[in-house]
């Protein structure tokens, strides 16, 4: 299923690019590449295949949650670019 030039036209559109006409043309070729490329995946025989979350086999090593003394708080706070009354200050993000 390859794009024509209007398709890749609307799809520049819908995603607010602002394409040349060398551009659009060279997005076509890419886009149609990619979709070869899927239309071949989609031949694949994968009904014996097992779904996986990940191609590497891991499994989660817990440990105890043991509690233990805090932090003085002066040390962790050695590392703050900016402290205020035992606060660490950071930059206003919200206008208010």
């Amino acid at each position: 299923m390859a794009l024509t030039t209007e398709e890749v036209k609307k799809v520049a559109l819908l995603s607010r690019l602002e394409l040349s006409e060398g551009e659009v043309e060279k997005l076509g070729r890419h886009l149609n590449d990619l979709l070869s490329q899927f239309e071949k995946l989609q031949l694949a025989d994968v009904t014996d295949v097992d779904p996986l979350a990940g191609v590497v086999a891991s499994s989660n090593v817990f440990r105890d949650d043991v509690s233990g003394e805090p932090f003085p708080r002066e040390e962790m706070l050695v590392n703050a670019p900016e402290v205020r009354d035992g606060c660490i200050i950071v930059p206003r993000i919200i206008e208010g």
